[in-house]
């Protein structure tokens, strides 16, 4: 290989080497060390949850309410974006964006369908 050859090819491994580190994929047990981050949460639903007074549904991971290790919550006032999400519970799903903290449990606010991808 030649001097240009190599060269050329730790600049592309350079390049590379940022955008993977930034689209971390990570469990649902795991998802605590990542708060004010934007990650990829990736595990089996255990429940799907919709609450009838609040009109927001649960995706929960790695258990299920209150033992539930994480969560996806989608507001009500972007549930119409969604449908079928019943159907995510015992899949392997993974969910994209910035985890945050409530009340001691990580969760991720959807508010897009492409945050959600069926593994």
């Amino acid at each position: 290989m030649s001097l240009f050859s190599r060269i050329a090819l730790a600049v592309c491994l350079a390049l590379a080497t940022p955008a993977a580190v930034s689209a971390q994929d990570v469990r649902p047990a795991e998802a605590a060390a990542y708060i004010g981050q934007s990650v990829t949460v990736t595990g089996t639903v255990s429940q799907v949850h919709y609450d009838k007074k609040s009109g927001n549904t649960f995706i929960n991971m790695g258990g299920r309410y209150p033992n539930h290790t994480f969560y996806g919550i989608i507001f009500a006032k972007s549930s119409g974006a969604f449908s079928g999400v019943g159907s995510l519970q015992g899949a392997t799903v993974s969910i994209t964006g910035t985890v945050k903290d409530y009340r001691g449990k990580p969760q991720i606010v959807v508010t897009s369908p492409s945050q959600i991808v069926v593994r």
